[in-house]
C-alpha cells in the first residue's frame, strides 16, 4: 500500500469522523479490496433494498460529504458512499496497480461492485463523481438502473476559465486558507456546514495523486444510452456556464430529465441545498421505468 508521509492523516480522520457523526444511526462502514486498493464504503438503509452508489466530487468531498442526504436516499435504497481511491479519505492504493485510465476506473467499479454484491444499481454523482458515474454507465449499461448526474463536470463541458484561475492557488500552496478562501468565492458566501468546510481544510495536505481526468465521455455512446437519467444543475455554478451544460445534455443523453437548483453552487451541492436535492433524487429514483 502507499504511504501518506508526513501528512496529519490523525488530524484530518479527526476532521472527517465528526462528518460522519452526523449519519444515520445504522450507518457500516466497509473496506472492498480489490487489485486497484481497499475502498472505504460508508452504507445505510434497509440490506435487502435496491443498491444506491453514491461518488462524491474530487478534492477531498470524500463520501463523508453526502451526511445531509443519506437519511432521504437510505428510506427506499441501500446506500453506498464511496471513498474514491488516490482522493481525500479512508481508501488506500495498491503501488502496483494505479488508476490510470477511464478502463482502470470502470474495471475497479466492476469489481467493487461486485464484493458489495450488488446487483443493478442506480448510481449517483457529483462534480467528478458525476464524471466517473457517466463512464461507468456507458462501460456498462446493463449494471446501472438509473443515473443522477449532479452538477456534473467534463462531461458536456470545460470548466469555466475564471474557475480554473481561482483554484490555481489552491492547487498549488495546497493549504487550508487557500481551500477556505476558494469554497468562500464559489458559494458566494452562502453558509456552509462548519464542520464539513473543517474537513476540506484538514484534505488540503492530503498527498496528491493525479486523478484520472480524459478523454471525455463519448458523445455517440451517450446520444445512444438507453439508461434514465437526471441532470441536477447548480444554477450558481461558478464551475461552469449550467444553462450551457443543460443545453448540450439534452442532446447528448436523450433519457435525460434536467432540473435547475436555482440558489445552488457547484460546492454546495450536495450538502447545503438538501431538502430540494432530496426531493428532486428520491422522486427520481422511485420512479419506474416506462416500457
Amino acid at each position: 500500500m502507499s504511504g501518506r508521509g508526513t501528512y496529519d492523516m490523525r488530524g484530518f480522520r479527526a476532521a472527517y469522523d465528526k462528518v460522519i457523526a452526523k449519519w444515520p444511526a445504522d450507518r457500516e462502514a466497509l473496506d472492498v479490496t480489490t487489485r486497484y486498493g481497499t475502498t472505504h464504503v460508508n452504507a445505510c438503509g434497509p440490506r435487502d433494498a435496491p443498491p444506491l452508489l453514491l461518488l462524491p466530487g474530487g478534492g477531498g468531498a470524500t463520501s463523508a460529504s453526502w451526511f445531509a442526504n443519506v437519511g432521504a436516499l437510505s428510506r427506499d435504497h441501500r446506500v453506498y458512499a464511496v471513498d474514491l481511491i488516490g482522493e481525500p479519505g479512508l481508501s488506500t492504493r495498491e503501488a502496483g496497480h494505479p488508476l490510470r485510465t477511464v478502463a482502470d476506473l470502470t474495471a475497479w467499479l466492476d469489481l467493487l461492485l461486485e464484493g458489495l454484491g450488488a446487483g443493478p444499481t442506480a448510481l449517483c454523482g457529483h462534480s467528478y463523481g458525476a464524471w466517473i458515474a457517466l463512464h461507468y454507465t456507458l462501460h456498462a449499461p446493463h449494471r446501472v438502473r438509473r443515473l443522477a448526474l449532479l452538477d456534473p463536470t467534463g462531461c458536456f463541458t470545460r470548466f469555466a476559465p475564471a474557475y480554473l484561475l481561482r483554484a490555481a492557488p489552491m492547487m498549488l500552496r495546497r493549504s487550508a486558507a487557500a481551500t477556505r478562501a476558494f469554497l468562500e468565492w464559489e458559494t458566494r458566501g452562502t453558509p456552509v456546514d462548519p464542520e464539513w468546510l473543517r474537513l476540506q481544510e484538514a484534505a488540503a495536505g492530503f498527498p496528491f495523486v493525479r486523478p484520472v481526468t480524459a478523454p471525455a465521455p463519448d458523445r455517440a455512446a451517450s446520444s445512444a444510452l438507453d439508461v434514465p437519467a437526471l441532470l441536477l444543475l447548480a444554477g450558481n455554478s461558478r464551475a461552469h456556464d449550467a444553462r450551457r451544460v443543460a443545453a448540450l445534455s439534452v442532446r447528448r443523453l436523450p433519457r435525460a430529465e434536467v432540473t435547475f437548483l436555482p440558489d445552488a453552487t457547484h460546492h454546495t451541492l450536495p450538502h447545503a441545498n438538501s431538502n430540494e436535492l432530496d426531493d428532486h433524487l428520491t422522486a427520481f429514483l422511485k420512479s419506474r421505468t416506462p416500457g
